[in-house]
């Protein structure tokens, strides 16, 4: 295996549908309006040399590496900042832009250390290639001041800060601004004296910097640089796989040496992140090699015995013999097994078919059960599927944006990110939270335009009372309604909430919300173009949430807000794959894909599938198989990939639970 870098197209894509058609050195080429030369040139395999553009970014023009002429023209722009045209004739090579490039490469170099055989980024550098692309050979300036004696910052824990080798292309301030939102870097001073400064001149750990790492990974030299790779060096291959810090899902590209991590680095093909992650994504993984991860199998026969280090086999057989002798003498029903929405649709889905064929009962649950249940059966109820409406991307053409019971920008962060792009680009934004999230006033240039401060325990009434001004002020999309949903349910729940009982005023004292600020927020959810609801645990993990649930989505259908991009009720799970492990089948009433395992056609229809007599019962949810345990009924629990006493409520019964069977 080797390192197969991904393509750089240097700007970004163009959504436009318009299409246009160019010839660039001689070749047509068609491409979206909007799209850069640059973009359009590397579509069809030539590269234009580049420094200051890459696709993840918007183009800045700076670096002049990337010239061209077009035949009528004028001078020679920057392919990364003129965009495409009809019949435009490009030329990216001949004498005179190659004079102009080397000219260009000559002044940065003149700049920067010649150390490339000892520098942490050889093989891997931008500058480097480009000088070779160019054809640089030598270097005629001897400037008088330099800035080859800057000081180097080693204060992050994670990259290291090499000012020396800064050409001071701003990718790195404009990721910090444009991908993750924190700005936290700024180019200080002007002419000769500009230079990446994090905050007003402090150290990266002093500033606001989140270390998310957007700026090492956009840094085209090794000024910005992972200290895994100046303490290993280059990695040599990469593996794609999933982050399973959170509920996003990060893809990303695995660099290592052998079956040592060097570095995580955001796969730009990943649906959920797009080449961007957080602190734990991309930093934290250690893990991997820690000295307390356990990489053999072990067993042993009593909870009080030491671990015993086995083969693979041993492991195996003992673990299949001892559920077969527990089931022998306490009943088929007396196992069980827990499955993990950090793992794939693939290992759920056998899992939970091991459990149903194999152990022959239902007794199968997951930690989805604990944190969004309420989201399965409250959108089950209300739209049939038990599954949010929306992808990610969905935020990025919302209008209005409303987050409840959750905080982004912490708990997924870079869904965060996201969000604070789209709210940077003019969406409104209603917050229903008690808490003051970061998303309320804290993250530059964004502040919420309602924050419904209500108090904990309160949900339903506010909901309720978001619905009252929405039927009663006849804010409803009644053609979607009509066309789209149950129209005689629909009546009943729109006589419900028009009650007065159910209006601000009369829920004002409830929720501690003024009823006019809920009046307001009600009437932009409703009128200001694409509104989405957003939430979190804060809704879910609670004695209300089912109908919290219900609620929310009452009020996305009551308005319309539904079946397309930027709308939507969008549930924030707690782990990566929530949503998958629950369509695999993983609660104990029902077969993969929400069907009822009493269902007789569905029933059958399993049994044929897998060659097995399936059980028509309802198995065991998580917290009936500790109370079994604790009754000496449920003596034998197979765990897939989950830390069952840290996820369930009551640490201490599920101690005891465990230690029971």
């Amino acid at each position: 295996m080797s390192i197969n870098k991904e393509q750089d197209f240097g700007t970004p894509a163009s959504t436009a549908l318009e299409q246009v058609t160019l010839e660039i050195d001689g070749f047509k080429v068609t491409a979206p309006v909007g799209t850069s030369i640059m973009r359009a040139a590397a579509s069809i395999g030539i590269d234009i040399p580049k420094l200051c553009a890459t696709d993840s970014i918007e183009p800045f023009g700076s670096c002049r590496l990337c010239v061209v002429q077009i035949e009528g023209g004028r001078g020679m722009p920057a392919s990364c900042t003129t965009p495409v045209a009809e019949g435009l004739k490009v030329v990216t090579q001949n004498q005179k832009l190659a004079e102009v490039r080397r000219g260009v490469m000559e002044l940065y170099i003149s700049d920067h250390p010649l150390d490339c055989l000892t520098c942490s980024a050889n093989g891997d550098c931008e500058l480097q290639d480009m000088a070779g692309a160019v054809g640089l050979r030598e270097v005629r300036y001897n400037p008088v001041e330099t800035h080859l004696h800057a000081v180097k910052d080693e204060s992050n824990p994670y990259f290291s800060f090499d000012p020396s080798k800064c050409i001071v292309c701003s990718r790195c301030v404009r990721a910090c601004e444009e991908t993750q939102g924190t700005f936290a870097l700024t180019i200080d001073g002007r002419g000769f004296d500009s230079k990446v400064s994090p905050s007003q001149n402090e150290a990266f750990m002093d500033s606001e910097c989140v270390s998310c790492g957007a700026c090492v990974q956009a840094c085209p030299t090794a000024t910005l640089m992972e200290k895994s790779v100046i303490d290993h060096g280059q990695p040599e291959h990469a593996i794609v796989t999933t982050c399973a810090y959170c509920g996003v899902g990060c893809s990303f590209r695995a660099e290592m040496k052998g079956e040592q991590v060097i570095r995580m680095v955001p796969n730009k093909d990943g649906k959920a992140n797009h080449g961007h992650s957080c602190v734990k994504g991309r930093f934290a993984f250690g893990y991997a090699t820690h000295k307390d991860r356990i990489t053999k199998p072990m067993i042993r026969a009593s909870i009080k015995d030491a671990w015993q280090e086995v083969s693979w086999e041993v492991a195996i057989n003992h673990a299949a013999s001892e559920l077969k002798r527990i089931q022998a003498r306490y009943g088929k029903d007396a196992i069980g097994g827990i499955t993990s929405s950090r793992c794939t649709n693939e290992e759920v889905y056998i899992m939970q078919k091991l459990i149903r064929a194999g152990f022959g009962n239902n007794n199968v649950d997951t930690c989805a059960r604990v944190c969004h249940s309420p989201t399965g059966y409250g959108l089950k109820q209300t739209f049939g599927e038990s599954s949010g409406t929306q992808d990610f991307d969905s935020v990025m053409k919302a209008d209005v944006i409303l987050v409840m019971g959750a905080n982004p920008t912490d708990g997924h962060p870079v869904f965060g990110s996201m969000m604070k792009k789209r709210l940077r680009q003019g969406a409104k934004l209603i917050v229903i939270d008690p808490r003051e999230i970061d998303l309320v006033n804290k993250s530059p240039h964004i502040q919420a335009d309602f924050h419904l401060k209500l108090r904990p325990g309160t949900n339903v009434a506010l909901i309720s009372a978001l619905a009252h001004v929405i039927v009663t002020e006849q804010l409803m999309d009644d053609n979607f309604v009509n066309e789209r949903c149950d129209v005689v349910s629909f009546d009943k729940w729109k006589i419900f909430v028009a009650q007065e009982h159910c209006s601000p005023e009369a829920t004002a004292s409830i929720t501690g919300v003024p009823a006019e600020e809920m009046r307001a927020a009600a009437r932009l959810y409703a009128t200001a173009g694409n509104a989405a609801i957003y939430y979190g645990l804060g809704v879910t993990e609670h004695s209300q949430g089912s109908t919290t649930v219900i609620g929310i989505a009452n009020l996305a259908m009551a308005t319309g807000n539904l079946g397309r991009d930027g709308v939507g009720v969008n549930p924030l799970r707690g782990q990566n794959n929530v949503q998958g492990s629950c369509d695999m089948g993983s609660f104990p009433h029902e077969f993969p894909g929400y069907r009822h395992v009493s269902d007789e056609q569905t029933h059958r229809l399993f049994e044929d599938a897998w060659q097995a007599e399936l059980s028509w019962e309802p198995g065991l949810r998580i917290p009936n198989m500790f109370d079994a345990a604790m009754d000496k009924s449920f003596m034998g629990l197979y765990c897939e990939g989950e830390d069952i006493a840290q996820s369930d409520p009551d640490i201490q019964h599920v101690h005891a639970a465990l230690r029971a069977m």
